[in-house]
Formats: structure tokens, C-alpha cells, sequence
């Protein structure tokens, strides 16, 4: 392994919050890069001195996702990638594309694939469509990436100016502060002329997903990713009246990770990466990612 990235589920996860019943010890992280050093009897896919990134979920290749395919899922169902070396199945592989380093393939197994399922695997997201991303994190930085390069307009939220204005110079089309527009929601229905858009990439969950409701158009679609915003009561009844489509999105298929590289590298797409920890640094790159000063990714280096 050369290279690794953070998401908000590591810190779950070694915070002890993630799943109660976890069977421990269990060694941690989903996401990471490195070098085939070596290949058993039979491995076809892949030969020593191969760049490869491990899949999220080792045993979910294509197709839907089943309880099997749930249940292999990297640092929570099984062992993570926190180490030196590791051992995968060729099938739960993705070959790096060349001008990726292994940083900027690390950060893609998790939040990259989060945001291209949810927006063109499950979400059917077409050209000159409007998306709305909760934040600045790994997944909704992705998700601005994608709609650019899918030909889409995408709205950024955020609590600081400072992340806006990088989020714009990114390609951000319009974005709302919801510490000085905290019915942020109403802000995104003038933005679209009352309409409302067509995705929200819903990071937040319960605590934001009312007002996701209400910005997300008659017909649209809201994918569920993330449980950043805490608990709140939720009234399903708008899904019902309006017809709004809500997912539920837990990464995805070694298929779509394939799919979107080839997407990725006919545009030359790179992560945007907020900063790299040394791999001993671990515990303040937590912290770091705990204290929510990042604009996309998190990752180590060895």
C-alpha cells in the first residue's frame, strides 16, 4: 500500500459509533492505492508492479447490491487497508489510470463512487440538469466534478465564504451560505426560478433532509449518502404529494468504479485533495477531518 484517504465513516468507525456490533479488533479505513507485488495461481487480471485501487466492497462486482455484497464492505463488514501490505481478490481491484498518483487514487473508492452512482448509475442525471450538493466534503466535491463534466449546473452549500469561493473557482454555478441564509432551501428555489432542481446529493440526513425536500423540484430525486447533520423528524408525506424520488446510495459496484475512470480520464479529472498526512500522522489526520476544516479529500502517504 503507498496511499490512503479519510471519510467520515473511518471516523465512525474508530470512534466506536459506527455499528455497535461490530466484531473487533478490526483494522480500519476503506480506501486506498498501492503496488501488486505478488499474484497467486490463476490471477489474470492483474501482474506484480500493477497499480491497483481496492474496491469499497470486495465481493460487489456488478449488479445489485445484495446482503453477500453489503456484508464485504472494506474496514467495517471485513478488515480495512491500514496497512503495509494486503491481500485482495483480483476481482475486488480497479487498475489506476495513468496519470493518477496513488493519493489521488486513493480518495476515489468511497466518495467518488458515492457521487457517480448516485448521480448517473441511480440517479439517470442528464446534461443541462441542475444538482444540488450539501458541503464541501469528499462526495459533494466529487459530485460538483461530475455534473461539470457531465454538462450539468451544480449548486454548492456551505458555511464558509472562503469554501465557496473555491468551490466556484472549481466550477461551483451558484452556491448559498447556510450560516447567513439558514433557510438555505428557499435560496435554492429562487436560484432555479421556483422550480427547484433535479438532484440533491443529501449528505446531511435527517437534520437536513425536510429542507432538501422542499428544494428539490416535483419528480426530482434526492440520494441519501451521508448522516452528517444529527436526528431530526422527518414527514414523508412531500415524497408521497410531489412524486420525489428518495435513494438510499452506499457506494457502489466495481463496474461503476471502472466506469467512471474511463469517464474520469478522457477529461484528465483529478480529485481535488485538501491535504496529505504522512501515514503515522493518522490520529490528527481524524482530527483534522473531525474538526471540518477540509474542502474535499483527506489522505495519507506512506
Amino acid at each position: 500500500m503507498h496511499a490512503w484517504s479519510l471519510n467520515y465513516r473511518d471516523l465512525r468507525v474508530m470512534g466506536g459509533q459506527y455499528n455497535p456490533k461490530m466484531k473487533l479488533p478490526i483494522v480500519p479505513l476503506s480506501d486506498g492505492a498501492g503496488e501488486v507485488v505478488e499474484v497467486g495461481e490463476g490471477v489474470a487480471r492483474f501482474k506484480p508492479d500493477d497499480r491497483a485501487i481496492g474496491c469499497f466492497m470486495q465481493k460487489w462486482v456488478e449488479g445489485d447490491i445484495d446482503d453477500v455484497k453489503w456484508n464485504s464492505a472494506l474496514g467495517g463488514a471485513i478488515d480495512g487497508v491500514a496497512a503495509e501490505f494486503c491481500v485482495f481478490d483480483e476481482a475486488g481491484l480497479s487498475r489506476i489510470p495513468d496519470y493518477l498518483s496513488y493519493e489521488e487514487a486513493a480518495a476515489m473508492p468511497c466518495a467518488a463512487v458515492t457521487a457517480w452512482n448516485a448521480l448517473f448509475e441511480s440517479g439517470s442525471m442528464k446534461p443541462g440538469e441542475t444538482v444540488l450538493a450539501l458541503g464541501t466534503g469528499g462526495v459533494s466535491i466529487f459530485a460538483l466534478q461530475l455534473v461539470r463534466m457531465a454538462g450539468g449546473k451544480i449548486i454548492i452549500t456551505s458555511s464558509s465564504d472562503d469554501k465557496i469561493a473555491r468551490a466556484r473557482e472549481l466550477g461551483a454555478h451558484d452556491a448559498v451560505n447556510y450560516s447567513t441564509h439558514p433557510d438555505w432551501e428557499k435560496r435554492v428555489r429562487e436560484i432555479t426560478g421556483g422550480r427547484g432542481v433535479d438532484h440533491v446529493i443529501e449528505v446531511g440526513g435527517a437534520g437536513t433532509l425536510a429542507k432538501s425536500m422542499r428544494a428539490v423540484r416535483t419528480g426530482g430525486t434526492i440520494s441519501l449518502i451521508g448522516l452528517l447533520a444529527g436526528n431530526a423528524e422527518v414527514n414523508p408525506t412531500p415524497l408521497l404529494m410531489r412524486s420525489i424520488r428518495l435513494q438510499g446510495i452506499y457506494v457502489g459496484s466495481r463496474t461503476m468504479m471502472d466506469r467512471m475512470l474511463q469517464a474520469m480520464t478522457l477529461r484528465q479529472l483529478r480529485p481535488v485533495i485538501d491535504r496529505i498526512f504522512a501515514f503515522d500522522e493518522i490520529q490528527e489526520a481524524m482530527s483534522y477531518m473531525e474538526a471540518g476544516r477540509h474542502f474535499g479529500k483527506i489522505c495519507l502517504r506512506r
